[in-house]
């Protein structure tokens, strides 16, 4: 397995990661695969593309059943029109300024924006900013 021990980029390791695992389906004809993230090693752009055509390359397996996740909601809206893909979210809510996990799986996509509510909960740039003399 790549490892980024041996030189390898975050990226080149995930897509070796998928490669194997397209791999071992052509060999067993069947797995569960789980992806979470899928190219989070890498530039937005790239990100969606590589997302978009693995997921939908993968979507053609009959044999195999696939969770992946992702944050680039805009991939979903171009998976929508193949037939065997489903979408799920877990549901979270907002308190305050904390973010309240259901740890609740819902059909669809969520629309939820939560990462930088929890940067800035954690007053990253202020802490950056006592530093700056």
């Amino acid at each position: 397995m790549a490892s980024t021990n041996k030189g390898y980029s975050h990226f080149y390791t995930e897509v070796l990661r998928v490669k194997n695992v397209a791999e071992e389906i052509n060999r067993t004809g069947n797995l569960v695969v789980i992806f979470d993230e899928l190219f989070r090693g890498t530039n937005v752009k790239d990100a969606y593309e590589a997302s978009l055509a693995t997921i939908s390359a993968f979507a053609g397996v009959k044999s195999s059943a696939f969770l992946i996740s992702t944050h680039i909601m805009e991939v979903a809206d171009q998976l929508r029109k193949l037939k065997n893909i489903r979408f799920g979210y877990f549901h979270t809510s907002i308190e305050g300024k904390t973010a309240k996990y259901s740890y609740q799986l819902r059909e669809g996509v969520t629309e939820e924006r939560l990462g930088m509510l929890i940067f800035e909960n954690e007053r990253i740039v202020e802490i950056i900013n006592e530093c700056i003399i």
